[in-house]
């Protein structure tokens, strides 16, 4: 839920039309590309992140190593952490773009009033994504390494 707003809110820029095609195509891209990579932290919490599911074919019914789902989601979170979190709160302390620049006056967080308000509303929860995924990573480690630890349970 803190990938969806972004979303929302990304996906009439889409539709302005002040954008070309390739331009469109990137911002839907960007969003389904987004929530995809939001779900797949549900198997952090779910069984078929702990054992393959039946329509994988080689690998079904066989355990999940932990490695492959704690060094993946742990990389993600450490870059969501840095990309969405740290450098977001920086630039708007800063008052400049994720890259150093000036803001240009048509800049979301520029407009003031609703506009703001709204952009603030939609953002906001992205910055904690990467901080929550590092949770979910940890929580899955020590799941997994206890319940390894226990006879029989492997």
């Amino acid at each position: 839920m803190t990938v969806l707003p972004s979303s929302i809110w990304r996906l009439p820029v889409a539709f302005d039309g002040g954008l070309g095609l390739g331009e469109r195509a990137y911002v839907v891209f960007l969003s389904i590309l987004s929530e995809a990579f939001a779900f797949t932290a549900i198997g952090l919490i779910a069984r078929w992140g702990e054992v393959f599911p039946r329509w994988i074919p080689v690998l079904r019914g066989r355990r999940v190593p932990r490695k492959v789902a704690v060094f993946p989601a742990a990389i993600g979170a450490m870059t969501l952490t840095l990309l969405f979190t740290l450098l977001f709160i920086v630039s708007e302390i800063r008052g400049t773009t994720i890259r150093g620049g000036d803001l240009s006056a048509d800049s979301p967080s520029q407009a003031g009033g609703w506009e703001a308000a709204w952009f603030y509303f939609c953002y906001v929860p992205l910055t904690l994504w990467g901080p929550l995924l590092a949770v979910l990573t940890v929580a899955y480690w020590k799941r997994r390494s206890a319940a390894e630890k226990v006879p029989g349970a492997a």
